[in-house]
């Protein structure tokens, strides 16, 4: 099959990842929150000089912030996920794919031969790259696809 091969073979750059944004630990909940929503993006990797040390999602804000009551004030290093699962932007598809999968990750950061962040990894990019190995079935729904025949139709 097709999507098997490239999966196994294509590099995590075909699905061209998004530019990372970061701040810095000890930037406010607040000030992170602000960022996100200006960039309109649902992450942000959380650097320390060129060093990644953790990733801060919305669902970090929803339940390690908003959830329990935390102050836009704390910092983001109170509330990111430390250490996140990387990706080299050569890996292939499959190896992120089964990170994501595996950790429940909606956002997976890229990183260079160094470490440094390159890139943002979302389920968007891997929905699209999955639409183009199956553009018939994908662009071929009906434009109702909830609604089904009352009956049986055939012979």
């Amino acid at each position: 099959m097709e999507l098997t091969r490239n999966l196994r073979h294509n590099a995590v750059a075909r699905l061209k990842p998004t530019p990372p944004h970061s701040v810095p630990p000890d930037a406010t909940i607040g000030d992170a929150v602000r960022l996100m929503r200006s960039k309109h993006v649902g992450c942000l990797l959380v650097c320390d000089g060129k060093v990644l040390v953790g990733i801060l999602t919305e669902r970090d804000v929803m339940t390690r912030v908003l959830a329990v009551g935390r102050p836009l004030s704390d910092t983001v290093d109170e509330v990111m996920t430390a250490q996140p699962r990387t990706v080299c932007s050569r890996d292939p598809i499959r190896r992120a794919l089964a990170r994501m999968e595996k950790g429940g990750y909606r956002h997976l950061p890229v990183v260079d031969d160094g470490g440094k962040p390159v890139g943002i990894l979302s389920v968007k990019r891997v929905v699209h790259y999955l639409a183009e190995h199956f553009a018939s079935a994908v662009y071929n729904q009906p434009p109702a696809p909830r609604d089904f025949p009352s009956h049986r139709g055939g012979a």
